[in-house]
């Protein structure tokens, strides 16, 4: 992924947060075109028009990765892709045994798991016309072990990862690399009322896509991420009752 000018991206989320960041740090890059990914429309195109440069296409496209017609129309205007961002995802803030629990983890599974499978798979044979093609799939800390405060997101992001393994193995004789990215509390909307200290969206996204030039497949991209998967490696246990002790 170094010859960024001769690339064709898509980015989900691309309106705010990690999305937006990353969107216009491959518009730095140069790329051929990137495809702005969103449910709402009209934001996606004022994204589009604010980002409006000599050098990149931007191309909006609505998809709410939950909705398979979304996903259908949207890969029938894509005859080539080398890099998917699937960026897209919702945090709610529950716990499994709330008179809504069931509700929001079918939601954010929806959304942050089968939302991305779908997409990957439809955006697959577009994919596979590149000599070079990328997946990168951005995930959680709370993938890795189960935040309590974040029950369902958390087993959300968990399948996601476990798709990310899958779907690497399976697609290493096609030579599409796949890239699994862990970030911890950033400063988005997703993060808002969490006191814990936060990455920008900017550096974020710059340590992704220079991960993704040297092809690393596993991103912890900030200091909080970086430690807990540290403790992870070392414990799993001891970051599994750290988590739990947030709860009080």
């Amino acid at each position: 992924m170094t010859d960024w000018q001769h690339q064709i991206a898509m980015v989900t989320g691309a309106n705010r947060g990690i999305g937006l960041a990353l969107t216009e740090a491959l518009i730095a890059r140069q790329l051929k075109r990137v495809y702005l990914a969103g449910r709402d429309l009209q934001a996606i195109k004022d994204t589009a028009r604010h980002l409006e440069n000599p050098y990149t296409q931007l191309v909006p496209l609505k998809i709410d990765i939950t909705s398979g017609l979304d996903i259908t129309a949207a890969s029938q205007q894509i005859p080539q892709l080398d890099l998917l961002i699937n960026n897209a995802g919702i945090a709610t803030g529950s716990g499994f045994v709330q008179s809504t629990s069931s509700d929001i983890a079918l939601l954010e599974m929806a959304t942050n798991y089968f939302g991305p499978v779908n997409l990957t798979r439809a955006l697959l044979p577009a994919l596979r016309q590149s000599s070079s093609a990328a997946i990168v799939n951005i995930g959680s800390i709370a993938g890795i072990t189960n935040m309590p405060l974040l029950g369902p997101y958390s087993a959300s992001k968990a399948a996601l990862h476990s798709f990310t393994q899958g779907l690497r193995a399976e697609l290493a004789k096609d030579n599409i690399f796949v890239q699994g990215v862990y970030p911890g509390p950033i400063a988005t909307r997703l993060s808002d009322g969490y006191e814990f200290p936060k990455a920008t969206p900017a550096d974020v996204a710059e340590i992704i896509l220079n991960a993704l030039g040297q092809r690393e497949e596993d991103v912890f991209p900030d200091v909080m991420s970086a430690n807990w998967y540290e403790t992870f490696k070392a414990n799993p246990k001891q970051l599994e009752k750290e988590y739990a002790t947030w709860l009080g």
